[in-house]
């Protein structure tokens, strides 16, 4: 019982009740005489709510499945439970059985115990985390190696909840590649040995209508190989077969004649991944004739640091956005150009300076080892696809030295002008966590503080390094071991 005499039970379903209303009077609301920035707010607001209540749900669900109410109901599991129900997809109803598997206060007669995941849980109850979120945690913990005990799986899950407060679940498998290939530096040979049993590429039967169907897994080797040849080739408006004045010679691309194409260009981007290899294996292109890419030879760029070179560990970061494991990207660099890059203690490159307008390739390729991509915060665009960018514009007097430069994709370096709604970039200063690092200040609408941030999304190998250093810390001794969570 509670305070005004009714049951648990009961309290829960007024709450709801008025949960219900006030979601109905928020319905009728009129939103015109609400500021850019307030409209803003509101919809963070919203789905903080909305994070926070997918936590309430789990208590909800674990609750019923405790009771045995879907066996009552003569239903076989508690997925098909959902479906019948709430109306769900089998695969929504298996999401949320196993969100609330992994995140929910597993409620047993006479004792309540954890979440599988805490941190998780804790995060998305006060919403800071999405389901979504959520389950890419859960996958990544699941391939977390057996051997490990209770602090070190709970310390990684720490620094993954942590991390996703402040990044998207499209960010999340890329700092737990890390964390695996930090863990095992030197590779799992069985792991590594399914990954090239499932190589392969298979075209299929050629149908009636003269097409033919793809298929296939390549290897990290492979994307890392594939991806400059597309970042130059099927970029909008280039090797369009239906346009006359599409330019196919990659060498000496004249750049109105391309923005002409682009504007032409209604191609899907796999249609245009398809029309870039044909252009690349036609008899007179391949590598030595694809000629520049944003001021570099179109290659592959790989980075690695000393301390990784010479361990022969752990993993390379190549220019398109992935990683590879080091000891093959140190095979295909037996005949590659290597190229040493100084950073100070911020992890920024130590000055290099012109006195043209464009970044020469020595540049570039510090900047592309230093930012790795666009430094816009929350943008994913890799350095392949990034431009050098002045953080004070060229044309304000801003240098054309390293410390003045940073990457930046075509579609954010637009966002940077004068105007009320546009973006400015400066160079963090040294009292800051990012010194050195390229801030990006939002527009009034996005941001009313106009508080600098800084891209985290392609540099989270750094985080993976803070976590590995604290389970190195540890103890190496053995614990007990619980028993894991229900894999998917």
């Amino acid at each position: 019982m509670n305070r005004g005499g009714e049951t648990r039970e009961a309290a829960a379903a007024v709450h709801v009740a008025a949960l219900s209303d006030e979601v109905d009077f928020l319905a009728e609301d009129n939103l015109d005489p609400m500021s850019d920035s307030e409209v803003v707010k509101l919809l963070q607001e919203m789905e903080s709510c909305t994070r926070r209540m997918a936590a309430v749900q789990h208590r909800v669900l674990n609750q019923i499945e405790m009771r045995g109410i879907p066996a009552q109901s003569g239903l076989k599991s508690m997925p098909r439970f959902l479906e019948h129900t709430l109306h769900l997809s089998a695969a929504d109803a298996r999401a949320r059985c196993r969100a609330a598997t992994l995140l929910g206060m597993r409620e047993l007669p006479g004792q309540t115990l954890p979440p599988w995941l805490p941190w998780t849980a804790a995060a998305q109850s006060v919403g800071l985390v999405s389901a979504e979120h959520a389950r890419v945690i859960g996958r990544i913990m699941d391939r977390l190696p057996v051997k490990l005990d209770v602090e070190q799986r709970e310390t990684v899950e720490f620094q993954l909840a942590e991390f996703a407060t402040n990044t998207t679940p499209d960010d999340l498998p890329k700092i737990g590649d890390r964390i695996l290939a930090y863990l095992d530096p030197d590779g799992s040979l069985t792991e590594d040995e399914d990954r090239q049993r499932g190589r392969g590429v298979t075209v299929g039967k050629r149908r009636v209508d003269g097409m033919s169907p793809l298929s296939g897994e390549i290897t990290t080797t492979l994307r890392e190989l594939l991806e400059p040849v597309l970042a130059k080739l099927a970029r909008p408006g280039m090797c369009n077969p239906s346009d006359p004045e599409s330019p196919w010679a990659p060498e000496h691309v004249d750049r109105d004649v391309l923005d002409a194409a682009a504007s032409r260009d209604r191609r899907s981007t796999a249609q245009r991944n398809h029309d870039a290899l044909v252009a690349f294996l036609r008899p007179e292109r391949g590598p030595a004739n694809l000629g520049d890419h944003r001021g570099l030879p179109v290659s592959t760029i790989l980075t690695m640091s000393v301390a990784e070179l010479e361990a022969r560990a752990g993993v390379a970061t190549a220019a398109s956005g992935g990683s590879i494991p080091l000891p093959e990207a140190l095979r295909l660099a037996e005949k590659s150009t290597p190229f040493l890059a100084i950073f100070d203690h911020n992890g920024m490159p130590l000055h290099l300076g012109q006195v043209h307008r464009l970044a020469n390739p020595a540049q570039r390729l510090a900047l592309i080892a230093a930012e790795r991509g666009c430094t816009r915060p929350g943008c994913n665009a890799p350095a392949t696809l990034s431009a050098v960018h002045h953080i004070t514009e060229w044309c304000k007097g801003g240098p054309t030295d390293i410390q003045n430069l940073t990457l930046a994709c075509d579609a954010c370096h637009a966002l940077v002008n004068d105007t009320p709604n546009g973006w400015k970039t400066i160079v963090m200063p040294p009292d800051s966590p990012f010194a050195g690092r390229t801030g990006w200040i939002a527009p009034p609408p996005l941001d009313p503080t106009g508080t600098p941030k800084v891209n985290t999304r392609h540099h989270v190998g750094e985080l993976a390094v803070a976590t590995l250093t604290e389970l190195r810390g540890r103890s190496a001794r053995q614990t007990r071991r619980r028993p894991g969570p229900p894999r998917e």
